[in-house]
């Protein structure tokens, strides 16, 4: 990274309330599902593994959540923070999504993120289990866009 690129707050080394804004803020930009914009968030030579698929740099990762958000409709996700330290974060998640045929899932991971001076995320490791739901079953109903402020976390949702 040179010094032209634009920081991305909070900065590591984290203390925890930067590490959980990091998380919600990481979050937010999921839930708004702009792949472009989200890229960004990440450094140029990113290094992914999500599920079995291995992503290095931007221009993969926006190509695989643009795969991603085309096979997965109604995407909500609630991250929570699990643990942290210097320029390391990991997280915790679930997600809802729908398939093409409607069948609902609630996908559950683990991330391990690190990151560079700049704030951006250098390297992310996810591992995921998507678990078929009823429609009856779903949890994250907010409208499309970021988890309302008041929504329940993970942890209050007893998952």
């Amino acid at each position: 990274m040179n010094s032209h690129t634009p920081h991305r707050p909070p900065l590591p080394p984290f203390t925890y309330e930067d590490a959980v804004k990091k998380v919600r803020i990481a979050e937010d930009a999921w839930n708004m599902r702009n792949p472009a914009k989200i890229a960004m968030a990440y450094t140029p030579d990113t290094k992914w593994r999500n599920r079995s698929e291995f992503l290095n740099g931007r221009a993969d990762v926006e190509a695989f959540l643009e795969r991603k958000w085309a096979k997965e409709t109604g995407y909500r996700l609630i991250k929570e923070i699990w643990a942290h330290t210097g320029n390391r974060i990991a997280v915790r998640f679930c997600y809802e999504w729908c398939d093409a045929r409607g069948q609902w899932f609630r996908a559950h991971g683990n991330e391990n993120w690190e990151f560079s001076d700049t704030g951006h995320m250098a390297v992310r490791h996810a591992s995921i289990n998507d678990v078929p739901i009823d429609e009856t079953e779903r949890k994250f109903l907010w409208p499309e866009g970021p988890r309302p402020a008041d929504h329940p976390s993970l942890t209050e949702l007893g998952l």
